[in-house]
């Protein structure tokens, strides 16, 4: 079968095959005529010719192609821009990460209070809001490239504030800067590799970024458990040693390209295929490029060019089912309380009864670890189980886990140690610690603590007694007023936890936590964002739900500590159970698999409406192939598929 080609006539046939190209020019070359076309491709490989030929039918011959595709080499310089790209989520996992020990030292210093923990962790994801915000147009404006520049150049001066702090108000300030450089970076990484990417290893590669944000946690809490050691300004080291994987990606992206796909939409089509063809090596990149550049085109024509980016995706309905889909997917990855675990894993721990401050510090080291470790099976994973199955196995067991965790801390409320003292307040001032029989409940009073005696495993002596205004260290007065002396006396303060023997089930309801949420629900949502958007609306959409996640992350740090007061600790956690129950339903519903696909291609997996979005699995393995001729689609059943060139 061959066409002819006109100047009045255009078309592009898409197929599995970056080399499909050479066998049509091998063909053109031989032929008497001049009449086969410069648009013209074939769905069949050159290398692969003799062997494809004896494949029986289409369906074969779409499998071998697809084989000899996946079989060309990608070149090392992709895997090092994915690298250099990603240290942008290893500081963004980093500074979220090293304040949950850092706290531990910074409220006995700073004396801080609940109000102010919540502050430093949440100031930092309330600047990343808006800077994800704001980075979806500085993406379209200036390139991925600068916006990854400046992120680093954020988080280099934020390091530099907070180590040189003297107050909490510098920490704030400190705090603040790091959070623009983790928003600018949150959204424009996952992008830029997205970009770079060859399609078979697209999901792969942005699943890396996550591994490099988990990998920074863990990294975190390694120098914190390092630092806990120092007596005084530990937390300077931990929160200041985040310029050095700053400084080295702003180094290395001084000499690394753009994003082709920016590049063509701004039209500097030569740079493009340069960066392009040295993105993919041996492969060609013909076929890429036109798919690229007449997806680009198109899109101008049906959306037009008449007002702001998010008005037309809105308006434009493919678009807006996937801005609902990937602003759902970061919502729910929020709000099943992953950040609570991360950045309160060391607050969370000694809530369950471990006392001692390094001995938190290490356990949140070791639920750090287990994030990272199982990160990275998600990105062996993403490949084979694709997106779908593994965000819905993965939020299913995050949500099992999350009742296991709220289960401990209820068990430990139910044998919480009875208050068998009362002493009188020697100023004479009404407190609300001496109407507590039960430490569970003076534990949620943030103005009491609990002194007490140990006769074996088991509390006695017990009275829950103010907590001293300068340091919550000590009682403001009594038995436990003077640390030397109480210590002494054998005598046991306890501060925001009860001494309980189920302190391990909180640690197993943590790691459980990660085991299942690391893999799925930890990458995928960025993952699928950086895939769904048409190229027109990708800075904009991964603005917008960037926005989301950071929105909600800051919703749920900053009323962690007070939620697990008023709702008492279990409750904190059933609510997120509950939470992701319901993310485990519009997922379910509403999110398509997207493995495979090539970016142009997964637009048209949200032309039916949202709620079936997610139920189009059934044609998962089954290619299909357009041709575009005078601006009409033309689909290509699989049978068919074999008779076109």
């Amino acid at each position: 079968m061959s066409r002819k080609a006109s100047d009045n006539v255009e078309y592009t046939l898409r197929s599995l095959s970056n080399l499909m190209g050479e066998k049509r020019r091998r063909q053109a070359d031989g032929s008497a005529g001049s009449g086969a076309a410069a648009g013209e491709r074939s769905l069949i490989a050159a290398e692969s010719c003799s062997s494809l030929n004896s494949a029986a039918s289409g369906g074969e011959l779409e499998r071998a192609a697809r084989r000899q595709f996946q079989q060309d080499e990608t070149p090392g310089f992709v895997y090092v821009v994915s690298v250099f790209s990603a240290l942008g989520g290893f500081l963004f996992g980093y500074d979220t990460g090293v304040v949950s020990g850092a706290l531990l030292l910074l409220k006995r210093e700073l004396n801080l209070d609940a109000l102010w923990q919540e502050l430093l962790v949440s100031s930092t994801v309330g600047a990343a809001a808006l800077s994800a915000l704001a980075g979806g147009v500085l993406n379209g404006l200036c390139g991925r490239r600068p916006c990854i520049l400046l992120a680093s150049g954020l988080f280099t001066a934020g390091a530099g504030v907070l180590a040189a702090a003297r107050d909490k108000e510098t920490l704030l300030g400190g705090r603040v800067v790091v959070g623009l450089g983790i928003g600018v970076a949150s959204m424009t990484v996952p992008v830029y590799i997205a970009e770079v990417a060859p399609p078979h290893l697209r999901g792969r590669l942005v699943t890396i970024n996550t591994l490099f944000i988990t990998g920074g946690q863990f990294f975190a809490s390694v120098v914190d458990g390092i630092f806990s050691y120092l007596a005084k300004d530990g937390w300077r080291y931990m929160l200041g040693l985040s310029a050095v994987p700053a400084v080295i990606q702003f180094l290395g992206f001084l000499f690394l390209p753009e994003s082709p796909r920016w590049l063509i939409q701004k039209g500097q089509t030569q740079r493009a295929r340069r960066i392009l063809s040295q993105m993919r090596g041996n492969q060609a990149i013909d076929e890429e490029y036109d798919s690229i550049k007449n997806s680009i085109e198109e899109e101008e024509k049906e959306v037009g060019a008449a007002g702001p980016v998010i008005c037309r995706m809105l308006t434009y309905p493919p678009t807006r089912r996937a801005l609902i889909v990937g602003c759902g997917l970061q919502m729910f990855q929020q709000l099943s309380g992953i950040n609570t675990v991360m950045y309160y894993s060391a607050t969370i721990l000694q809530m369950s009864g471990v006392e001692d401050d390094r001995l938190a510090i290490w356990l949140a080291a070791l639920t750090a670890f287990i994030n990272f470790i199982f990160t990275l099976v998600g990105v062996w994973l993403v490949e084979r189980m694709g997106r779908r199955k593994l965000t819905l196995g993965s939020l299913t067991g995050t949500a099992v886990a999350l009742i296991i965790l709220a289960s401990g801390f209820l068990l430990s409320a139910q044998v919480s140690p009875r208050i068998t003292l009362n002493p009188p307040d020697p100023s004479h001032q009404n407190s609300t610690c001496t109407k507590y029989s039960y430490c569970n409940g003076c534990m949620l009073d943030p103005d009491c603590g609990l002194c007490y005696k140990l006769n074996k495993s088991s509390v006695v002596e017990s009275s829950c007694i103010p907590v001293d205004k300068d340091s919550t260290m000590k009682a403001a007065w009594g038995r436990c007023s003077n640390e030397t002396v109480f210590k002494k006396e054998d005598l046991f303060w306890a501060y925001n936890f009860c001494p309980t023997p189920y302190s391990w089930t909180a640690l197993l309801g943590l790691i459980l936590y990660l085991v299942f949420f690391a893999p799925g629900m930890g990458p995928m949502p960025w993952t699928v964002n950086s895939e769904i958007y048409p190229l027109w609306a990708r800075s904009t959409g991964n603005a917008c739900s960037s926005g989301v996640n950071w929105i909600f992350n800051v919703l749920v740090s900053l009323t962690f500590l007070h939620t697990a007061e008023y709702l008492t600790y279990y409750g904190a956690f059933f609510l997120y159970a509950g939470f992701a129950a319901l993310g485990l339903v519009f997922i379910y519903g509403c999110l398509p698999e997207t493995k495979g696909k090539k970016l142009e291609e997964i637009e048209s997996l949200f032309e039916n409406r949202l709620c079936t979005c997610g139920m189009s699995d059934s044609d998962e393995g089954r290619y299909i192939e357009y041709i575009r001729v005078k601006g009409s689609n033309y689909h290509l059943s699989d049978n068919d598929a074999s008779d076109v060139e």
